[in-house]
């Protein structure tokens, strides 16, 4: 790889625009599809988004546990999706948000971001709640192969206050602080990414959180389904639009099964986000 992550990131943002488009092939949707709830099934949806979207996204995202439920095969199918990315250039968030200690940690490191394995992703989530400095094999791994990672800042999910804004400083403002350190120097941002929700109730800084100081790509799950909107984004993550990357599952996936549906689906978020981030 001839740049690292955050520099791809960056590019990839500026050429096709923000929106990362989620392959989450659950049962109902494969049904609504008049798909087979199956890893043949899985693998006809896989690929008819990745033909339709591809060109109209910065990148894609795949929930592995969509794919793990249908055991070897579906991973099988996991595998091929990862590996049709690489051969056409498209990034990738293989959002798996793991989060360990020691030699699990590391093992799971060496399966999605070393660039021999069959399951090598551009980018993972990573879960920091056995501690920051658990995660080190799997940040130290991914730069050192030009890929990157996604940490739990502040998500999308109600329940995650709960957790993510208990304490002075907050559980959320130290996790920060700790991907700011990591992220130090790098330009045009850092290869520690951040996943922060967009349905934040209050604004970050407003919770304590400097997301500008943290160098961090910003994954921003909420938009859509969850309730955000493209103003939403703008408004929250204001000065951090270039490194700001979208997540759309449904609101993109529900426009399917026809190719040209999918197609204009995600050209159409793609222009209401530019049009929100860059007025």
């Amino acid at each position: 790889m001839t740049a690292h992550f955050g520099a791809r990131l960056v590019a990839a943002i500026q050429t096709y625009g923000p929106l990362c488009v989620g392959l989450d092939p659950h049962a109902q949707l494969l049904s609504d599809w008049g798909l087979p709830d199956t890893a043949e099934g899985v693998r006809t949806f896989s690929h008819t988004v990745l033909d339709a979207v591809t060109g109209w996204c910065a990148a894609v995202k795949p929930q592995a546990a969509f794919y793990e439920r249908h055991g070897s095969a579906g991973v099988a199918v996991m595998e091929s999706v990862l590996a049709t990315c690489r051969e056409r250039g498209v990034l990738t968030v293989l959002d798996v948000k793991r989060g360990d200690i020691g030699s699990t940690m590391s093992a799971y490191a060496e399966a999605y971001l070393c660039a021999r394995s069959p399951l090598a992703a551009d980018s993972i989530t990573l879960s920091p709640y056995l501690g920051y400095g658990s995660l080190r094999p799997a940040v130290d791994l991914a730069r050192a192969s030009g890929r990157g990672v996604w940490i739990l800042g502040l998500t999308s999910n109600p329940e995650g206050a709960e957790v993510q804004l208990v304490g002075e400083p907050s559980v959320a403002a130290r996790v920060i602080d700790a991907v700011s350190r990591d992220n130090a120097g790098m330009m045009p941002c850092g290869d520690v990414g951040l996943v922060v929700g967009a349905t934040l109730p209050r604004m970050p800084t407003e919770l304590g959180i400097d997301l500008a100081a943290s160098g961090a790509p910003i994954l921003a799950p909420g938009v859509g389904a969850q309730g955000a909107s493209p103003t939403d984004v703008a408004r929250h993550f204001a000065g951090l639009t270039e490194r700001v990357l979208v997540p759309l599952s449904r609101g993109v996936l529900r426009a399917g099964p026809a190719p040209k549906a999918l197609t204009a689906s995600a050209r159409c978020w793609t222009e209401q986000l530019r049009s929100a981030l860059h007025p």
